[in-house]
């Protein structure tokens, strides 16, 4: 794992777009897998940025949102269908047809993420996966004790991440207590992953993940078994991490040349 520390959210979101837009100028048609919640806005505000001046072409580009809540009216603001239409699909210009969100209303949410397996598998897989993580750890809406192996399915959402998300909601009580989501063992298939978290609410988790054992009970640990998984933090979700001078001296010398022996 690749463990990123810069300043503040800001650069977390600069860094992460540099990122992705590389990718995408390199490849065109690029599969990118869409993650929601708060810790991705800034990066899909950089990427739109670099849309507006004309740096970045992205009409070619297909995504695949991480989930989505079941039983939401997919016109409501906080539906991930509505989310990914406004904060990706429209600001970086990227053609609907191409943008697939998990069917939340689906009779049969089984049958519905297996023919979302079925998409990602029918456009190649997913080249690169964006990755925000919740306060407990998830990703995706993979809850604590989530299986490593598991595939797009339904899952109850925990008491932390329905209070966590509640402040897009009226109320705790409009919070969904379902959804439907990319399994771990989906994202762990993408290409490559790009994680971004901010701020010291996520300090532990991010010290789980990277530093903690591989454990169900903090599910983005399983990005340590990802051959190709960048962690790009703030200084803030770094506090708890224990080797930060070993992360920053891997930085200092990641464009060093190395001396002729």
């Amino acid at each position: 794992m690749d463990v990123v520390i810069v300043e503040d959210a800001a650069a977390v979101a600069e860094r992460a777009a540099a990122r992705i837009a590389a990718r995408i100028q390199r490849t065109p048609e690029l599969v990118l897998g869409l993650a929601t919640g708060s810790s991705p806005l800034g990066t899909y505000e950089a990427l739109a940025a670099r849309v507006r001046r004309g740096e970045l072409d992205c009409s070619a580009v297909s995504g695949f949102a991480l989930d989505e809540y079941a039983g939401i009216d997919y016109a409501h603001p906080e539906s991930y269908h509505a989310v990914i239409h406004r904060t990706v699909t429209v600001p970086l210009g990227l053609d609907p047809a191409r943008v697939h969100v998990p069917d939340g209303n689906a009779p049969d949410l089984a049958a519905a993420g297996a023919d979302y397996e079925r998409l990602i598998a029918e456009a190649g897989g997913i080249d690169l996966q964006v990755l925000g993580i919740g306060a407990n750890g998830h990703i995706g809406f993979n809850e604590p004790v989530s299986s490593f192996g598991s595939r797009t399915r339904q899952k109850t959402l925990s008491p932390r991440t329905r209070e966590d998300n509640a402040r897009f909601f009226d109320s705790l009580a409009d919070v969904p207590l379902q959804s439907i989501t990319q399994g771990i063992g989906t994202i762990l298939d993408a290409g490559e992953l790009l994680l971004v978290a901010q701020g010291s609410a996520k300090a532990e988790a991010v010290a789980a993940m990277v530093e903690g054992p591989l454990a169900s009970r903090c599910p983005a640990s399983a990005l340590q078994l990802h051959r190709k998984a960048t962690v790009i933090i703030d200084r803030a979700a770094a506090s708890k991490l224990e080797l930060i001078d070993y992360y920053e001296q891997v930085e200092r010398h990641r464009a060093a040349p190395v001396p002729a022996g």
